[in-house]
């Protein structure tokens, strides 16, 4: 499946916030290049977007501010160990401090790799 066919399938647009990471004349160009609407969050207000805040909070706290990355292959590996973490073995108190990959695969599967 192309990029442009996952997003058309999920959603014309892209909800996301001001931060300086989203910010940019590239993430603009692949927006209109796949004709996807970029969605900001009005500034000061992290209520308009409450569940990516606060999964922005926990990659920032939990993994980015925790690691060196030396190179891509490095930050890739690191960023790997986390989603694995974050989705197949740490609970989560907003789904009854279950895993998420319980809810998607009840049979015990893990997530897919990247």
């Amino acid at each position: 499946m192309t990029s442009r066919a996952a997003i058309a399938f999920f959603s014309a647009s892209f909800r996301t916030c001001y931060g300086s990471e989203f910010i940019s004349r590239d993430l603009d160009l692949w927006a209109y290049a796949r004709q996807v609407t970029l969605d900001f969050s009005r500034p000061g207000k992290p209520t308009d977007n409450g569940f990516i805040e606060a999964f922005n909070s926990k990659l920032r706290s939990e993994c980015l501010n925790a690691h060196w990355f030396m190179s891509l292959a490095d930050a890739t590996e690191k960023l790997e160990h986390w989603r694995r973490h974050y989705n197949d073995d740490r609970p989560h108190s907003a789904i009854g401090y279950n895993v998420p990959s319980a809810l998607h695969f009840p049979d015990g599967v893990t997530s897919p790799s990247s």
